[in-house]
């Protein structure tokens, strides 16, 4: 089984639209929240003032309603480590069915120089034991 994070979401009502579905664009801003533990590695204390991560690029696939009323499970995990990038997959599952999944593009980045830089060994280390 591969090494994965997990964040339980209880729907809202408001996130739910006309045919009783939670919105899609809800589900990303979900997958976001639940990315943090990866965050944290590079900035244990959230400090935006030393952000060093930028989103490069995201892919959504919804495969099933996800639905108010019924708790929502997200998984996160490292697909793959490069020099200054790495991806992070998440999926979605409610009542055991997947529902929706991402593959997030990230990158180390130096907002100062508004470049890439690559990733610090011990980092590539921590993500490559969450690398599923």
């Amino acid at each position: 089984m591969k090494p994965y994070f997990q964040m339980d979401i209880q729907p809202r009502f408001s996130e739910t639209d006309g045919l009783g579905h939670i919105n899609n664009t809800v589900i990303p801003v979900w997958f976001e929240a639940a990315r943090e533990p990866i965050f944290e590695i590079f900035n244990p204390e959230l400090d935006l003032n030393s952000w060093n991560l930028i989103v490069a690029g995201f892919n959504v696939a919804f495969s099933a309603p996800t639905y108010y009323g019924k708790a929502v499970e997200v998984r996160t995990w490292i697909s793959r480590v490069g020099n200054s990038s790495f991806e992070v997959s998440q999926a979605c599952y409610q009542d055991g069915k997947l529902t929706a999944k991402v593959a997030t593009s990230m990158v180390h980045y130096d907002y100062a120089k508004e470049q890439s830089q690559p990733i610090p060994e011990d980092i590539k280390a921590i993500l490559a034991e969450l690398t599923g």
